[in-house]
């Protein structure tokens, strides 16, 4: 009876920790540096099934990590970062060159193609709930302009 109790509390954990899982990212990926470059972006594809923000990011590679935005400013493009990003439910949010990323800065080394870099992305909802969720994305060369569609999901 005891270990019967047991497994139907770990499998009630696992099913709470599966229904608190909102949002997915998809097709994660950091733009590769030349040497001394001291920041990238990560970009990706971010879909909630509730209304939810992105709060905030990290990540072992760099000491900054932190949500921006380009915008067109006085006919120039600008960066600066966002308090947050709004993932409306259903709908996908990308995370792309020239809109929306996530800075990494004051990198200590130089980020490779080929190498992967782990984020942690913190969401939130209008309950004040948060959500962290792990990702490992791809380095890709300097010249990337998008990831391949369909692959690195998470």
């Amino acid at each position: 009876m005891q270990s019967t109790l047991r497994i139907l509390l770990a499998a009630g954990t696992l099913v709470a920790g599966i229904a608190h899982a909102q949002v997915t990212v998809q097709d994660a990926w950091v733009r590769a540096t030349v040497p001394q470059q001291k920041g990238t972006g990560a970009f990706m594809q971010l879909r909630s099934a509730k209304d939810v923000r992105l709060v905030s990011a990290s990540s072992p590679a760099a000491p900054i990590v932190e949500v921006h935005e380009m915008a067109l400013q006085d006919n120039v493009m600008r960066m600066r970062p966002v308090p947050g990003l709004e993932l409306p439910a259903g709908k996908t949010v990308d995370l792309k060159p020239g809109g929306y990323h996530v800075m990494l800065m004051d990198l200590p080394a130089q980020v490779k193609a080929g190498e992967t870099v782990p984020l942690t992305l913190v969401f939130e909802g209008k309950d004040g709930q948060r959500e962290t969720v792990q990702v490992q994305a791809p380095v890709r060369a300097v010249n990337a302009s998008a990831a391949p569609a369909g692959q690195h999901k998470h």
